[in-house]
């Protein structure tokens, strides 16, 4: 009897504890600003062209092969607007086959690949997960404005700013 009182006293009190579990497809919970997610490009806003280059590093050290890229020249160099001399023409990522491991991000010399929050690419076609330069890129500037990410090299030089005022 003495059993039972405790099982029953036990259930009332989870009875009126706050619900911690969302039921997902409705809710979302929110993402820790840790997260990484698929790769995505990033957008120089002051030139008004990607920060990838295409030199393909990302490419030769991803462990899956997941990614293609191509390199072409860039037209703002020709007109003195830009500094890079080559950008990236193509680039592809298969997230069925990316294992979200960061080395993309971690030997970029450019700044020009992140890790997002975008975790929910699921897809019904067999192909269907593969997103192209124009997508990648939509992906990026929309992390970029939701994270408020800026270079390192422009962090770099607020910094030497600030310590010099």
């Amino acid at each position: 009897m003495l059993g039972n009182l405790k099982g029953l006293m036990t259930t009332l009190a989870e009875f009126f504890r706050p619900v911690v579990t969302a039921q997902y497809p409705k809710e979302h919970l929110p993402v820790a600003p840790r997260f990484m997610g698929f790769p995505v490009l990033t957008w120089d806003d002051k030139v008004g062209e990607p920060f990838c280059t295409g030199c393909m590093v990302c490419v030769r050290y991803c462990p899956t092969q997941c990614m293609s890229a191509t390199m072409t020249d860039n037209p703002l160099f020709k007109e003195g607007k830009s500094k890079r001399r080559k950008i990236v023409g193509e680039f592809e990522i298969n997230f069925g086959r990316c294992i979200v491991c960061g080395i993309c991000v971690d030997v970029c010399n450019f700044d020009a690949i992140l890790m997002s929050h975008e975790h929910e690419l699921s897809v019904v076609a067999r192909n269907g997960n593969r997103a192209n330069r124009e997508q990648l890129l939509k992906m990026g500037q929309e992390h970029q404005q939701k994270s408020g990410w800026k270079p390192a090299a422009e962090t770099t030089e607020a910094a030497k700013e600030e310590a010099s005022v």
